[in-house]
């Protein structure tokens, strides 16, 4: 066989191989590639689960991948690498308007909203009884998150609300874990979380120890939300944490799920319903399904829905952007 042929055959391969990736070969299905989170959290995990629902309903093949969280899988779609994947409903909004943590990268507009899914909480909590309310931290030694994460800027953003600067506190920037130890060992006075409610850091101080959690309502909400509109209210409800006997007020973002904007409409519709019409059953595989709702996928959303999302929605008497 000469050279020539043998080129002209490797080609023919490739191209082959590179069809059955985008469209399933014999299957039919469209293989997408679904950008996660750490091994360790709730983006895996919930992902694997998202994704079986999308392969069993969607026409899709969906694989979902271990990745470094919400700006990765960003610029993994802006690379045409992935097809959706999860990210913090604050961060996208960076992405498309090039601020905080992509004010270095620029904006990019390569992908859409399919849908939230639930509510990563901003929690803010202190084992002083002298510490109150936001604006008690003047003066205090607070963790803000490790620099750079989406922790650091929701900090930043509540903080900002109350007239508070980086010069007006000790900040530390500490992971949940070095948080809650540091708490404990009197190291730091308070400390920001954003994750889902209940959660494991916080739940283990406030069993052995005892926490504060710290209120973000009234004017200093109203603020932050009108600032920055990926926030929406939420309260802690009494009990989600020992010895929180009151309900607590609070700002979440959305753990979202975004798509490539180039996918076709229909496809993105058909994922869309393959998530909402079958709440009930993802909530019986992981709790985080629980919150699955219309209200809680297009809330909160300052980027534009991929129009086939839109037209699921529309559907259901939601009117959600789409430019």
């Amino acid at each position: 066989m000469s050279k020539s042929i043998r080129k002209i055959l490797s080609i023919i391969l490739s191209l082959s191989l590179c069809i059955c990736l985008t469209t399933g070969c014999g299957d039919g299905k469209k293989r997408l590639m679904f950008g996660t989170g750490g091994t360790a959290g709730t983006y895996y995990s919930y992902g694997g689960i998202i994704a079986q629902y999308l392969t069993s309903h969607a026409k899709v093949k969906v694989t979902a991948v271990s990745t470094g969280g919400s700006k990765v899988n960003i610029q993994s779609i802006q690379d045409g690498d992935f097809q959706l994947g999860f990210t913090q409903s604050d961060v996208m909004d960076y992405a498309w308007n090039g601020t905080k943590t992509f004010a270095k990268d620029g904006p990019t507009h390569d992908f859409r909203v399919l849908g939230g899914l639930y509510n990563e909480t901003v929690q803010l909590f202190s084992m002083k009884k002298d510490i109150k309310s936001v604006a008690d931290l003047k003066g205090k030694s607070v963790s803000i998150g490790e620099a750079g994460s989406g922790v650091y800027f929701n900090a930043l953003d509540v903080l900002d609300g109350a007239g508070i600067s980086l010069d007006d506190i000790k900040p530390q920037y500490l992971s949940f874990e070095d948080s809650k130890e540091a708490l404990k060992d009197g190291k730091i006075d308070a400390a920001f979380i954003v994750a889902g409610a209940p959660t494991t850091a916080i739940t283990e101080l406030a069993t052995t120890n005892g926490v504060n959690l710290i209120n973000i309502n009234g004017s200093l909400r109203d603020a932050i939300l009108k600032k920055c509109p990926y926030y929406t209210a939420l309260e802690i409800p009494a009990k989600t944490y020992p010895g929180q006997n009151e309900p607590v007020e609070t700002i979440t973002v959305k753990a979202t799920v975004i798509v490539d904007a180039s996918l076709d409409e229909d496809t993105v519709y058909n994922m869309t319903a393959a998530i909402f019409d079958h709440t009930k059953d993802i909530a019986k595989e992981n709790a985080k399904g629980t919150e699955l709702s219309l209200k809680n996928a297009t809330d909160g959303m300052a980027v534009p829905f991929h129009k086939g999302a839109a037209r699921y929605y529309k559907e259901h008497d939601i009117n959600v952007k789409t430019n």
